[in-house]
């Protein structure tokens, strides 16, 4: 008898949002950036897609298992709060009406709208599960540079995000950090 096959890792991708010209709606592009210079498991791809909606919704739509979206997301929370939100659950928020195609900035929320509109059109598969890791933002008017409680969330996703991807991380994370719990805030 031979071996059984080896089945392939599930695709991930991982994929700044926002725009850095625009204080920390930069954070998804600071935080994937920092991801690029890690080991990230078998599977998992980095893009940092910025202001490239339309480009992001048709990468989403090649074979990926899982995306996680990296997001400037304001939620009401103090500046710098990490958020995991499943936008694959029921209650996730939706977009009403499909995005003009324009090339401007996309929310997440606009992508997934552009992906529902895409995938019916191009047969393309949608991943089975989307989760986006927003920090609240403290300031999105125009400029360079994240805000210091924003700034000092990066390394935290960063921390995060790889958790995400290995459970096993995960569970040695949180023995690690025992009663002190965890920053992020979770719905």
């Amino acid at each position: 008898m031979g071996e059984p096959p080896v089945k392939p890792p599930a695709r991930t991708l991982i994929a700044g949002v926002g725009t850095s010209s625009l204080g920390d709606d930069g954070f998804g592009a600071e935080t994937v950036r920092r991801l690029a210079d890690l080991p990230l498991p078998p599977g998992a791809e980095i893009a940092d897609d910025g202001v490239r909606g339309v480009e992001l919704a048709y990468r989403m739509l090649d074979g990926y298992q899982t995306v996680l979206l990296i997001d400037a997301a304001v939620r009401g929370g103090e500046p710098g709060t990490l958020h995991i939100l499943d936008a694959t659950e029921p209650a996730a928020p939706a977009c009403p009406q499909a995005p003009a195609l324009d090339g401007r900035p996309m929310t997440p929320d606009t992508v997934l709208a552009l992906l529902d509109t895409l995938s019916a059109g191009t047969g393309g598969r949608c991943p089975e599960r989307v989760l986006i890791v927003g920090c609240e933002p403290a300031d999105v008017e125009e400029g360079i540079g994240l805000s210091e409680p924003v700034g000092a969330a990066v390394d935290e996703a960063v921390s995060l995000i790889l958790d995400l991807l290995d459970p096993e991380r995960a569970e040695g994370a949180r023995a690690r950090r025992g009663s002190r719990g965890a920053r992020a805030a979770h719905p």
